[in-house]
């Protein structure tokens, strides 16, 4: 196993961030979009699907680069730390790896060349049912519900696609921490359905692992880039005559982020190289470790705005949004305890085994 980037994978992530850098910029495109609830303008996602971002997890044949979970994660991470607030996790991540999954190239061709956006229903199941080509019930915290043009959802031991615009869902912005994801709540009642094909469960709980994956590297992102944001401003920032990284209360602060980064930087990429070439279990497993210690990364936002002093908490300074991501990273899917909890139980197992 190795857990350095190839040269490739360098050469995808600095393109990803040069065209985030001119074309989808914090001032320019996220804070113009943190009351839009779509999250995106279709200039800068069609500029991601010509760079191939959209379509890194499509297989060749249907039009996408083909390349593997740990390139997407490289892109994952490029786009947390432009606190890119786009439908890409939803589109290229959870709704490329169910289709793929499930043997269903329609929608992947759409998902490669930008036109078809899709988000996967994922945690969130509420009495749904399918009832012949209908779905009714409701989900809970649906991302980039309104941006996507394909909602895929599990039910009944199937996948099924819908279009959000059918007569029948009500599709409400549901209020969280992170203004630059988009999470929604839906109401499904006869909704039309297509049944895409069969998902036994191990197919939910690798699609499921995989964003679950995929988020941590867009935290991993987000944390490391508020990281250096702080550490250039202590370089910088006097008081008493000094810079302010001379005092050793903030040198502390900005060694207690880099540990964290760091140590979750290390199960981000094992995780994504267990998405990979793991079996199902240690897949698991990793999956669980990313999303139980990378929680921590909202620490790292913390520290960091605590480096910044006053200004770090004004509207005009970005910090707060960094935080705010990664906050919201540690709230998705459930908070770290229950997943504390689930690697607790699997080593007690295994011990008695």
């Amino acid at each position: 196993m190795n857990l350095e980037l190839t040269d490739e994978q360098l050469a995808l992530r600095d393109t990803v961030r040069r065209f985030l850098a001119e074309h989808a910029g914090i001032g320019a495109h996220v804070r113009p979009l943190l009351d839009d609830p779509t999250g995106s303008t279709d200039e800068v996602w069609r500029g991601l699907a010509d760079l191939g971002a959209t379509g890194v997890l499509v297989p060749e044949e249907h039009g996408g680069a083909g390349l593997t979970v740990v390139d997407a994660g490289v892109v994952a991470e490029a786009l947390g730390a432009a606190l890119y607030p786009g439908p890409w996790l939803s589109t290229a991540v959870a709704a490329a790896r169910a289709l793929t999954l499930v043997d269903d190239p329609s929608l992947l061709g759409g998902i490669a060349d930008g036109t078809t956006v899709a988000t996967v229903a994922l945690g969130g199941l509420e009495r749904l049912e399918s009832t012949g080509s209908t779905l009714s019930g409701e989900l809970t915290s649906v991302p980039d519900a309104a941006a996507a043009t394909a909602l895929l959802v599990f039910a009944d031991g199937a996948l099924w696609a819908v279009d959000p615009t059918s007569p029948g869902i009500t599709v409400t912005p549901r209020r969280h921490v992170d203004p630059t994801r988009k999470l929604f709540d839906a109401r499904l009642t006869g909704v039309p359905a297509r049944r895409l094909g069969d998902t036994p469960a191990a197919v939910v709980d690798a699609v499921t692992d995989d964003v679950l994956i995929a988020s941590a590297a867009d935290a991993l992102g987000a944390a490391d880039a508020v990281m250096h944001l702080a550490i250039e401003y202590a370089k910088v920032r006097t008081q008493f005559g000094a810079p302010i990284g001379s005092f050793q209360a903030v040198q502390h602060l900005c060694v207690d982020m880099y540990e964290t980064v760091e140590l979750a930087r290390g199960g981000v990429l094992h995780a994504l190289w267990a998405a990979d070439g793991a079996d199902a279990d240690e897949r698991h497993l990793a999956a669980l470790r990313a999303k139980a210690f990378a929680a921590r990364l909202a620490s790292v936002g913390d520290l960091a705005i605590q480096v910044f002093g006053g200004i770090g908490y004004t509207w005009e300074h970005d910090a707060h949004l960094y935080l705010k991501r990664l906050l919201g990273w540690s709230a998705a899917h459930g908070g770290s305890d229950r997943y504390l909890e689930a690697i607790g139980s699997r080593l007690a197992t295994a011990e008695g085994n």
